[in-house]
């Protein structure tokens, strides 16, 4: 089985890896992929502790949880990916996440933030244009 992330190496060879380690990715968009398999298994341990310290929701952890359960997800579309390479310390990844909900399909588009801190990526939040 592929990678829930889109990504043609398996599972256990792609996210899988950043879900054990914490999410110790070389790139933003290594963690963008991750965060979005981990979506798709409802680890909201992972979502949470990937969540840059300064906007991380975790009075919402529940509920993020059991939206991701609820809905069917379909595919991960990565549309552009600014900086975020192994040396930077910031960098931004623009994708679309497909899912099926109460009988329609459904997107997310976003322009995502990220920051590495102690050679760590972290998901900020919406990037600003």
């Amino acid at each position: 089985m592929t990678c829930y992330c889109g990504s043609s190496k398996s599972y256990k060879a792609c996210c899988q890896v950043y879900h054990l380690n914490g999410g110790k990715t070389e790139t933003a968009q290594q963690l963008m992929r991750s965060r979005y398999s981990a979506f798709v298994l409802a680890n909201g341990n992972y979502l949470m502790q990937t969540h840059h310290v300064s906007t991380r929701p975790t009075s919402e952890k529940k509920a993020i949880v059991a939206w991701a359960k609820s809905v069917k997800w379909l595919k991960l579309e990565i549309l552009n990916t600014t900086d975020g390479l192994k040396t930077d310390a910031h960098g931004s990844v623009t994708f679309n996440a497909y899912f099926y909900e109460k009988g329609a399909v459904e997107v997310i588009h976003e322009k995502s933030a990220f920051i590495k801190e102690n050679n760590t990526w972290y998901y900020l939040g919406y990037a600003k244009n």
